[in-house]
């Protein structure tokens, strides 16, 4: 064996060093995100040792929340010899900016929640034309006689 060839790693041996599974290893080969040197004679993958370093970013990146297609604009900026630092700067404070929505909605939901339970009676009976008057608010109920037209 060459001793370049003991630099290479077998998909499995990626697998285990990097704690990802094998499909998502092959999916991201598929997308773009990595590439394998070379196969061998019986046909399997092999990675240089860089891969590890690239799988660890993708996954960081995916935590912070970022999608694998921006992602993969990230990794095309580096892999022309660019500092991709500026564009990952501009998707996490737009993330940043996505988060204090989501959290506006989220406290507009939980309001309306706590405005429910708050207003909470046990209704003793079944009610014709709802299945609990807490949550449907008759007022938003369609009228039957306007459905019998």
């Amino acid at each position: 064996m060459l001793t370049q060839d003991k630099k290479l790693l077998l998909i499995g041996q990626v697998t285990d060093l990097s704690k990802i599974p094998i499909r998502t290893i092959r999916y991201y080969e598929s997308l773009g995100l990595i590439n394998s040197s070379r196969r061998t004679e019986g046909g399997f993958r092999q990675f240089s040792l860089d891969v590890l370093t690239r799988l660890a970013f993708i996954k960081r990146a995916q935590n912070l929340g970022l999608s694998l297609e921006e992602i993969g604009n990230i990794l095309q900026v580096y892999d022309q010899g660019q500092a991709p630092c500026g564009e990952i700067k501009e998707k996490l404070e737009d993330k940043v900016l996505q988060i204090d929505r989501q959290i506006d909605q989220l406290l507009t939901l939980r309001s309306e929640i706590e405005g429910l339970l708050s207003g909470w009676k046990n209704m003793g009976g079944q009610h014709e034309d709802t299945i609990c008057p807490i949550i449907q608010n008759t007022s938003h109920t369609i009228d039957k006689n306007l459905c019998n037209r």
